[in-house]
C-alpha cells in the first residue's frame, strides 16, 4: 500500500470525514496523534497504545537527530523497526524546536545554526539536512523545514519567515525528489504567516502552486487567542485543495478540537494529554480534574464514570491521588493512559457526528458541558 487520501463525507460546518492510506496502515480522519518525542510516548508501551486504538504517532526530528542519531536509526531498520511500531508515524522537521530554543539559535536563508540543549554542541540544520534526517528515519509522513514566529510577530517579521519557509519548502521538495521515495514517504508543506490573514493566504497559495501531497498549518497555538487561531486556520483551509490532507500542528484543548475540525482540519497533535497527565491534570467528560486535590483522598469513584478506559474501569480517584502524592511512576502512566483514551474517544465521537451531519450540535453540547466543569 502506498498513499491515498479521500474525503468520505463533508459536514454542513465544512468538517471532513476522511481516510488516509499509508504504507503502514490506514488513518481515519479527523485524527489525533499522540506525541512520542524521542520515539516513545512517555509512560506508555507500544502494546498499550495499540490497545487504545492509536492510529498514528508523532516523533521529533530534532530530538532523534541529537540522540541517538538518524544514521543509527537508519542502520537499525528505520524508526518503525527501532521503536517496534508497525503503524503510521509522522515526524516534524525540527523547525518548531528551533523556534522554542530561541536563545540557542541563529537563522538565515541557508538554515539554522543552533546549540544542542543536551551538551551545547553546535549544529546546522538546512532544508537538505532536515530531509536527510527524515528520509533516514523513514516515517510515513514527513515535514518540510519551516520558520515559526512568535504570536506577537509584526507583519514584516511574519512575512519574512513565511517567504523563507516557502523557499525552504522548494529546497526540501527538490532534495526529496532526488533522494526520497514518494511511495514510502509523504512530504507535507507548512503554511506560515503569523497572525496576519493576508500572509496566511499568500503562504497557502504559494505552497499550493508547488503541488505537495499534503499541507500543514504551523505557527499557531503559540500564545495567540483561540479566536485568532481559528481565523487563521479558516483563511488557510479556504485556500488549500480539498483532495489533500490538512494537518494543524500542536493543538489543542478538548473543547477547541471540534472548532478546528469544523474548519476542515484532518489531523492534529498535542502534548497536552501526556504532559498534563504527568502533572496530575486529567481530562473528563465534565471538565479537567486535578487529582492531587485533597477532596479526592477518600473518593472511591473512577475518574470519569462515563469513560470506558481500563483506568476508569479499575482504579479509584483516591488510589490515583495516592500514586501522584507518593511520586509513584504508575500514577503518570495511568493518567497518560486515561488522557490518551479521552482524546481518541473524542475524535471517535467527532467522526461519528460528521457521519450523521451533526458536528455543530455535538460541538455545542461538548463545549457547554466542559464550560460548566472546573478543575477539581
Amino acid at each position: 500500500m502506498s498513499f491515498r487520501f479521500e474525503v468520505l463525507k463533508t459536514d454542513p460546518t465544512g468538517a471532513r470525514l476522511g481516510r488516509l492510506e499509508t504504507p503502514h496502515g490506514v488513518i481515519e480522519t479527523p485524527a489525533f496523534m499522540p506525541v512520542g518525542t524521542a520515539a516513545t510516548v512517555k509512560g506508555m508501551t507500544q502494546s498499550a497504545l495499540e490497545s487504545l486504538g492509536v492510529q498514528i504517532l508523532l516523533s521529533n526530528t530534532y530530538h532523534l537527530y541529537l540522540r541517538p542519531g538518524h544514521e543509527l536509526i537508519r542502520e537499525l531498520g528505520g524508526l518503525h523497526s527501532f521503536m517496534s511500531w508497525p503503524h503510521p508515524i509522522l515526524t516534524d522537521s525540527g523547525g518548531y524546536q528551533v523556534f522554542s530554543l530561541a536563545d540557542l539559535r541563529k537563522v538565515n536563508d541557508d538554515g539554522v545554526t543552533f546549540r544542542s540543549h543536551l551538551d551545547g554542541s553546535e549544529h546546522f540544520l538546512s532544508s537538505e539536512k532536515a530531509m536527510e534526517i527524515e528520509v533516514a528515519l523513514g516515517a510515513d509522513i514527513i515535514m518540510v523545514l519551516d520558520e515559526c514566529v512568535e504570536a506577537a510577530a509584526d507583519f514584516d517579521r511574519a512575512r519574512a519567515a513565511a517567504l523563507r519557509t516557502k523557499a525552504w519548502a522548494v529546497r526540501c521538495q527538490d532534495f526529496f525528489a532526488a533522494q526520497g521515495d514518494a511511495a514510502r514517504q509523504m512530504l507535507f508543506a507548512i503554511v506560515q504567516g503569523g497572525a496576519h490573514a493576508v500572509l496566511r493566504r499568500e503562504s497557502a497559495d504559494a505552497l499550493v502552486e508547488l503541488n505537495f501531497p499534503g499541507y500543514a498549518i504551523g505557527g499557531l497555538a503559540v500564545g495567540e487567542p483561540h479566536d485568532i487561531t481559528c481565523e487563521m486556520v479558516a483563511q488557510v483551509t479556504a485556500q488549500l485543495p480539498s483532495d489533500r490532507p490538512r494537518y494543524l500542528m500542536g493543538v489543542g484543548h478538548p473543547e477547541q478540537i471540534p472548532d478546528y475540525v469544523a474548519l476542515g482540519v484532518d489531523m492534529m497533535d498535542c502534548v497536552l494529554p501526556t504532559r498534563n497527565a504527568r502533572n496530575g491534570c486529567l481530562f473528563t467528560s465534565q471538565g479537567r480534574l486535578n487529582i492531587r486535590n485533597s477532596r479526592h483522598a477518600r473518593d472511591e469513584r473512577p475518574l470519569d464514570a462515563s469513560c470506558g478506559c481500563a483506568v476508569c474501569g479499575r482504579y479509584s480517584r483516591a488510589y490515583l491521588r495516592h500514586l501522584f502524592l507518593s511520586n509513584e511512576m504508575l500514577g503518570g502512566m495511568l493518567g497518560t493512559h486515561h488522557n490518551i483514551h479521552f482524546y481518541l474517544d473524542l475524535m471517535r465521537q467527532i467522526r461519528e457526528a460528521i457521519s450523521f451531519g451533526k458536528l455543530d450540535s455535538f460541538r455545542f453540547d461538548l463545549q457547554a458541558r466542559l464550560a460548566k466543569g472546573h478543575s477539581e
